[in-house]
């Protein structure tokens, strides 16, 4: 049975841990409320960005455009996959989910050549040593996430797809959906889903586009992938800081059950030492 300078001493680690974890929550929670404001903010942008194309999109034609065109290989031929993840940890499942839902689509796509886009350390440290190709590497990202770090890795994967070194790159990201609650996505980037045109923007008032409506498409869908990226960008911050704070508040919460069970463990302890020590007064004392 331990001591109980030893049961004290552990008593005061796990205390000392239960602080830690309990600071680490509430600055995830800061962070939390702050990147899921720049989440709702990015939509309102999306959504009007898509309306604005699709208006081009009914004066042009899209099947010219590089990042539409569906390759006969899009489902069988080389693929690249981004996987956002995070730099640090301390935060629950979320990038072991990531890592297995690449590893499942790899097994899935087994007869397909696949390289890897990775963002955050975490992916790098578990994917960068299995031996598949890496094309880019972007680690510590900045705390704000602009259309800088989209434009970042948007690049090379437009590149590789317009080049054709890729028949198809796809998304791998934790979607933010709520505080105890991320949704793991792997979605489709390029090629890009043709815009789909209504009669909102096929009717009504007629604009006049300068330069001309092609070479404003041209000018805009590149933007729209980038805007998609950063999405998902913000998207897996959000649920990084979502999925740190429930893990934190979980770590402190069991910090509190274990001080409670080593302090029952102690107080059995002392009692039965006080009560040996009595024993021995009363047996010296019966000696005597």
């Amino acid at each position: 049975m331990p001591s109980l300078i030893d049961m004290r001493r552990r008593i005061r680690a796990v205390k000392n841990t239960q602080q830690i974890t309990k600071a680490m929550k509430m600055v995830a929670a800061s962070k939390l409320r702050r990147a899921q404001e720049r989440v709702v903010a990015t939509r309102p942008f999306a959504i009007q960005a898509r309306h604005v194309l699709a208006s081009i999109a009914a004066r042009v034609d899209q099947t010219q455009h590089p990042l539409l065109i569906q390759r006969p290989g899009m489902k069988t031929g080389k693929t690249m996959l981004i996987v956002l993840s995070s730099d640090r940890g301390l935060c629950g499942s979320f990038n072991t989910n990531i890592v297995k839902a690449v590893g499942v689509f790899l097994r899935e796509n087994a007869g397909r050549e696949a390289s890897l886009g990775l963002v955050g350390k975490k992916g790098r440290e578990a994917l960068g040593r299995r031996g598949f190709p890496i094309r880019f590497e972007y680690t510590a990202l900045p705390k704000v996430i602009s259309f800088n770090e989209a434009e970042a890795v948007a690049k090379p994967a437009m590149d590789d797809f317009i080049e054709g070194k890729v028949d198809s790159v796809h998304l791998v990201y934790n979607e933010f959906k709520s505080v105890i609650a991320q949704k793991l996505v792997i979605e489709q980037l390029l090629p890009m889903q043709p815009i789909e045109v209504g009669a909102a923007e096929t009717g009504g008032i007629d604009y006049l586009y300068e330069p001309s409506p092609q070479r404003i498409f041209d000018e805009l869908l590149p933007r729209l992938v980038e805007a998609q990226i950063l999405r998902a960008l913000l998207e897996s911050a959000a649920a990084e800081h979502a999925a740190r704070m429930t893990a934190m508040d979980a770590a402190t919460r069991n910090s509190a059950d274990m001080i409670e069970g080593l302090t029952l463990t102690m107080n059995k302890v002392r009692q039965a030492a006080i009560t040996r020590e009595i024993i021995e007064v009363v047996s010296g004392a019966q000696a005597q």
